[in-house]
């Protein structure tokens, strides 16, 4: 996404990092398996080059945030031998090389978040019970056949959801059942459609809430609880709740 527009390039630009997913809720984007051509940076710059600065920067901005050393020097041979302007130079200083410390992409960046210190004399708070009612939670070690799923409401969280929100079980677990998933790191994302779809047809759960952080990758476990709804034969109503960095609810709705 640069400057409000998806820009689809060629499968041989494609470097597998999906972050792509995320902005495409509507199906706009599928994947299939076949045999490509490697991965061509001078071709991806040929064609970025033609789009302006903006894209030009962000391309170069994504080699430097996952250390793509050799790409990213391929990428700056291929403006100079084109005389084309670099547009991450300014002051006639370049940005950070590639080996020096990066920020990394938008789900990995580290970050401080600086809190008000808690006053001395408020009083300790009272202890909150976990409403967490069955175990196991992670959706690769369910079964929807399990009896705590049956005709329930589901809540399928992002793994870090319940970390950022300091009210994660009292406000949003309380009276439903649990899946955990993470959209970018697990594997098995096909497991995942299946058990979503047998526990939409078979253990016929109410309602789907998909809870999430603002990272772009995080934006799978939505588009993939969509996709099991659109497979299933039952049709049941999904939620989505966008979480900040920080446990601020940016966006709640029914998808």
């Amino acid at each position: 996404m640069i400057d409000g527009k998806a820009r689809l390039i060629s499968d041989l630009a494609c470097d597998g990092l999906g972050a792509c997913l995320g902005h495409c809720p509507e199906g706009a984007i599928t994947i299939e398996e076949r045999e490509a051509g490697p991965y061509d940076e001078r071709l991806v710059m040929g064609n970025i080059a033609r789009q302006g600065p903006n894209v030009i920067a962000a391309h170069l901005r994504h080699l430097q945030e996952h250390r793509q050393t050799e790409y990213f020097r391929i990428a700056l041979g291929y403006l100079r031998e084109n005389q084309i302007a670099n547009p991450l130079e300014s002051n006639g200083r370049t940005m950070p090389s590639v080996a020096s410390h990066v920020s990394g992409c938008p789900g990995s960046r580290s970050m401080t978040f600086n809190l008000s210190e808690p006053s001395k004399t408020t009083q300790q708070a009272p202890k909150q019970a976990s409403e967490l009612r069955h175990w196991p939670i992670q959706l690769h070690l369910i079964s929807p056949q399990a009896p705590q799923y049956r005709g329930k409401d589901l809540l399928l969280a992002a793994d870090c959801v319940p970390f950022s929100m300091g009210n994660f079980h009292a406000d949003y677990l309380e009276g439903k059942s649990l899946a955990i998933a993470c959209p970018k790191l697990d594997e098995g994302q096909e497991i995942y459609l299946e058990k979503l779809v047998s526990l939409i047809d078979e253990a016929k759960v109410n309602t789907i809430t998909v809870m999430i952080m603002q990272v772009p990758c995080c934006g799978g476990l939505q588009q993939l609880a969509q996709l099991a709804v659109s497979q299933a034969s039952r049709k049941v109503p999904v939620k989505s709740i966008v979480v900040s960095l920080q446990g601020e609810v940016l966006q709640e709705n029914w998808v």
